[in-house]
């Protein structure tokens, strides 16, 4: 793969990550569990989500520079700082400056293209190569300590249990359980792994 392509599957994947973000949450039914855990802590404490997000991906990215340093790169970095905001941007743009309102179809068709967004971004910069996001190189740290006895797609979806952390922390702020997670959530826990998966394959024969 030539670095061009490299460098424009990573722009697009992280693109998609943050549009994915944004589009959950306007959806109201629920973000991913990442997302989830950051949106109820960052909730509670009185930060940006964007903010937030960039502290704990530092802080695990710390865990990954022991355990996974080949998953670090250009990629990871771009993608811990401009992810969060992409989605504060974006929602705030939608909410306070176009002031849209988001009828049910459209919530719904947010919802699919969250969920496609989240997958296919994740895999085009896990093809680019050129570093993954701190908290998706968990699932790679898991698969690796386990000796391949956990695989990526599973080891995924069990890293997603932080959402309990997150429903934790919007119930402490008052602000409830369903201002972070929601169907969406459920959704994107239980086929993001396997989609993951699957676009990377794909992605590759594509690129390769």
């Amino acid at each position: 793969m030539t670095k061009t392509k490299r460098i424009i599957g990573m722009v697009l994947g992280i693109l998609f990550i943050g549009l994915c973000v944004s589009f959950l949450r306007l959806s109201q039914f629920g973000v991913d569990p990442f997302s989830a855990m950051n949106l109820g802590i960052s909730g509670f404490i009185g930060w940006s989500f964007g903010t937030w997000q960039l502290l704990i991906n530092a802080i695990i990215l710390v865990v990954v520079f022991f355990q996974a340093r080949s998953c670090i790169g250009a990629g990871t970095i771009i993608n811990m700082i401009f992810v969060g905001y992409i989605a504060d941007f974006i929602c705030y743009v939608a909410n306070d400056v176009v002031q849209i309102q988001i009828n049910l179809p459209l919530r719904i068709l947010a919802l699919l293209l969250a969920q496609l967004m989240a997958s296919m971004g994740v895999a085009l910069y896990m093809v680019a190569n050129m570093g993954i996001a701190p908290y998706d190189s968990v699932a790679v740290i898991i698969e690796k300590l386990t000796h391949q006895k956990i695989p990526f797609h599973k080891a995924r979806v069990l890293s997603d249990v932080v959402v309990i952390i997150g429903i934790i922390f919007a119930i402490a702020s008052g602000a409830g359980i369903w201002s972070v997670v929601g169907i969406g959530t459920i959704i994107n826990a239980c086929f993001n792994g396997p989609l993951i998966q699957f676009f990377k394959t794909k992605l590759e024969r594509f690129f390769l």
